[in-house]
């Protein structure tokens, strides 16, 4: 009996390697994997991008007021704008 839940447990893990390598291989190695890539450092870099206040310098993402049109400023440029 304990053969055969090694033998399952040993087959699950081949498994799961295997896919793990097919994986990093498609990331590394092929155009799509390229494309995600790109799409991701995208995406860092506009996140870093809304966070920083071109008057007030960079804000923690936490700080940012977000606005009722769907735009984030900073608080600074917020108190700013609410007290003339």
């Amino acid at each position: 009996m304990t053969e055969i839940v090694v033998e399952g447990v040993l087959f699950v893990v081949l498994v799961a390697t295997a896919v793990a390598l097919l994986i990093l291989a498609l990331m590394q190695f092929t155009p799509l994997g390229l494309r995600i890539r790109q799409a991701r450092n995208r995406r860092l870099i506009e996140a870093a991008a809304n966070r920083d206040c071109p008057i007030h310098g960079a804000h923690a993402p936490t700080e940012m007021v977000l606005l009722a049109n769907g735009e984030r400023i900073c608080p600074e440029c917020f108190k700013e704008a609410v007290n003339g």
